[in-house]
């Protein structure tokens, strides 16, 4: 079973910096917690305490909560009202939905005398014929039950008709006690037969059968009948999954704790299924046995490869989670290929062409983050001869130019038409009469024309 543990407290705590000690308030509902322990020694200056939708079968253990005010244990498997006579300051107590018969139980909480409110809908005790007049000639210093106010007529009323009540409710109670115990013997029965089944379904599995039985032989068959005795196996769970939730029975509290164990068994089944599945998944091939490399991007990047041919080198751009630490990456350069582990899944590309593996640099991009890989390409490139020529023919201008401006002398090239088509600019304008077009100084004689 499950029971309250320091771990639990202390996750629960996170509004009290994780001290436990001076706790006033815990919230610790839905835990499946089936024993209340160890609060009464961790927490004294408790407050407030949530402990609803758990399966806890006892109100235990808090007894030396001296400054607890509420108490909320509702949606558990409570049968009696027991164990708070050293909650001095209980003001609230919430037993709603759990399985409280034993009505006389309440007699217990005469004792806590600032008790204001006290809520026990969805019990069985609250279907009793007098339930409520008893509850409110029982405990004078309520002020409200199930939500709704005591009048003080009422309170007057319950006192005087209390003999026959708590008679009435006595009797009640023993039925309803008996009744329980039928309950109980049935469940029993009922759980003693669902684990002698399993121990045979266990036994068949393991091939536990006489050596000549049938399921021997089954045993020794091929992978194919496994196989479909596997698929048939599937099938009988489900069938008896099935079988399971239209089986109708009583809602005790004996059911429910049997509906969270089934529940957390076919958890556990899928769990190992699961991690069973994974141990047995193959691992990726990433070079071929005749040693060629593969493309691989199991962490599903993008990326990008750049050819930068003025520095003659090759540049992977690996978009890498921006806030992955460094040293969860791999970096593996070879010369055909480079292998990236990201937090152990590999990004594989095969290169255009070879690299220096060596000479290669890996760095990390201050904005994005992502991963630049730098690779010298393993050929070197010379530059070209007409490259060099045209830097010469460049030069040569310009001493031309400037021994003409020392000299003052303007010095005309020739240019053969037939290597070089340049276009005739002599022939651009039209020979025509202007008017006023062009430059006012190589027509000087015309414009005068026009202006007479």
């Amino acid at each position: 079973f499950l029971s309250v543990s320091e771990d639990l407290v202390r996750r629960r705590a996170e509004h009290n910096d994780c001290e436990i000690f001076s706790l006033e308030e815990i919230s610790l509902h839905q835990q499946e917690i089936e024993k209340l322990e160890n609060l009464d020694k961790w927490c004294r200056d408790l407050k407030i305490l949530y402990l609803q939708n758990n399966l806890i079968p006892k109100i235990e253990n808090v007894g030396k909560l001296k400054k607890l005010e509420y108490l909320n244990v509702a949606l558990n498997n409570i049968e009696r009202i027991e164990n708070l006579e050293g909650c001095e300051e209980l003001k609230k107590l919430d037993l709603t939905a759990n399985f409280i018969g034993e009505l006389s139980s309440i007699e217990a909480l005469k004792c806590n005398i600032h008790l204001k409110e006290l809520f026990l809908v969805g019990n069985p005790c609250t279907e009793f014929e007098g339930y409520r007049q008893f509850v409110v000639a029982t405990l004078h210093q309520l002020k409200w039950l199930d939500s709704k106010e005591i009048e003080r007529s009422e309170r007057i009323q319950a006192l005087q008709n209390y003999p026959e009540v708590k008679q009435k409710i006595r009797e009640q109670e023993q039925a309803y006690l008996l009744k329980r115990a039928r309950e109980k013997d049935e469940a029993q029965r009922r759980m003693q037969e669902r684990k002698d089944k399993k121990q045979k379904q266990m036994e068949s599995k393991l091939g536990f059968d006489s050596p000549d039985s049938p399921q021997n032989k089954e045993n020794d068959q091929a992978e194919g009948d496994r196989e479909q005795e596997t698929w048939r196996t599937a099938e009988d769970e489900d069938e008896e999954d099935r079988r399971f939730w239209e089986e109708p029975t009583p809602y005790t509290p004996e059911s429910r704790l049997e509906t969270h164990r089934y529940l957390e068994e076919k958890r556990r089944a899928k769990e190992s299924t699961r991690e069973s599945k994974k141990k047995e998944k193959p691992l990726r091939t990433l070079v071929t046995a005749e040693g060629k490399a593969l493309n691989v991007n199991v962490p599903k990047l993008n990326f990008s490869l750049n050819d930068d041919e003025e520095n003659n080198q090759l540049i992977l751009d690996l978009a890498v989670y921006r806030h992955l630490d460094t040293s969860l990456l791999d970096v593996d350069v070879q010369p055909t290929y480079i292998r990236v582990l990201v937090k152990g899944k590999p990004f594989q590309l095969v290169l255009p062409e070879e690299v220096k593996p060596d000479s290669s640099s890996a760095k990390r991009s201050q904005t994005t983050g992502h991963l630049v890989v730098s690779m010298p390409k393993a050929k070197e490139v010379t530059l070209t001869k007409q490259k060099i020529s045209t830097s010469i023919k460049h030069s040569d201008c310009n001493t031309l130019q400037k021994n003409a401006r020392r000299s003052g002398q303007v010095e005309k090239l020739e240019v053969d038409a037939s290597k070089y088509s340049f276009p005739d600019v002599t022939k651009i304008i039209q020979e025509k009469e202007r008017i006023g077009q062009g430059p006012i100084r190589l027509q000087p004689e015309k414009i005068t024309k026009t202006e007479k």
